[in-house]
């Protein structure tokens, strides 16, 4: 037996159960390569419908298909071994129904052997938590700044601000726990907002600008690598700036090729002339 088969996976029950207790890790991932580099250091890999901007160039996460997330999301699994894999699904091909959701939901599991689906919305979206997890499909919530509803929103913007929204998005976490989720993002929030949440679930909070009091946090892994430099959420802390080094990297590259310092075949392979 190999190595990786001996490893067992994190899964939703033991997620649920750090409720209060050591944090949880999560970095997102979109191809095999970095899930298998991040896999031994976190709990969870989010396969997040950001791979529309990080790695399509898209302006929002909108133009994002059910075909691209399932296949980014079967690559993260055969690319991971430990850690448990959650994945997005993206804007349209849940909010019509839940049944449209299932239908979609159970794609994405049967297709990529991931352990649970995300997808964003409050209260008006606890019809189809419910309808989900009681049909097999586990599911993380995730409230507060919504990129899928950015139109709506108004931007990319810090929401809770005002005792409305405040009780809103408060109410909204609440019927999201309520409705069966294993757990719940709450994104770009002030953190009395997240502490609030926080204390009244009974479900883990996974953090992404938003408070150390959640149960853990999730960054887009490019963000803290320094690989994505249009823009930089200003609750990210680069550990890398390998931006930086790519670039450097290929000008020396390049600057070898123009002055024709690259090796021939046989000193490659070995090969000897004649």
């Amino acid at each position: 037996m190999s190595a990786t088969a001996s490893i067992r996976r994190i899964g939703v029950p033991e997620l649920r159960a750090r409720k209060g207790g050591e944090p949880i890790v999560c970095l997102t991932a979109y191809t095999a390569p970095t899930a298998r580099l991040l896999d031994p250091h976190v709990d969870l890999l989010l396969v997040g419908d950001s791979l529309g901007m990080v790695v399509y160039g898209f302006d929002s996460t909108l133009p994002v298909t059910l075909e691209m997330m399932i296949a980014h999301g079967a690559a993260v699994v055969r690319g991971s071994a430990r850690a448990c894999v959650v994945i997005d699904l993206p804007f349209g091909s849940y909010q019509e129904s839940p049944q449209a959701a299932f239908r979609a939901a159970a794609r994405v599991l049967a297709e990529t052997g991931a352990q649970a689906v995300k997808l964003e919305g409050g209260a008006e979206m606890a019809e189809t938590v419910a309808f989900l997890t009681t049909r097999g499909v586990p599911v993380m919530g995730h409230v507060g700044l919504m990129p899928q509803a950015v139109n709506t929103a108004g931007g990319y913007k810090a929401v809770g601000r005002d005792p409305a929204a405040f009780e809103r998005i408060r109410a909204d976490a609440r019927a999201i726990a309520e409705a069966g989720a294993f757990s719940l993002v709450i994104e770009g929030t002030m953190e009395p907002l997240a502490r609030a949440i926080t204390e009244e679930v009974a479900i883990p909070t996974i953090g992404i600008g938003a408070s150390p009091a959640c149960d853990g946090q999730v960054l887009v892994t490019d963000d803290l690598l320094g690989l994505f430099a249009e823009f930089t959420p200003k609750f990210v802390r680069r550990y890398a700036q390998l931006g930086e080094q790519i670039d450097r990297a290929a000008a020396e590259y390049a600057a070898d090729v123009k002055a024709r310092r690259f090796p021939a075949l046989e000193h490659c392979f070995g090969v000897k002339k004649g």
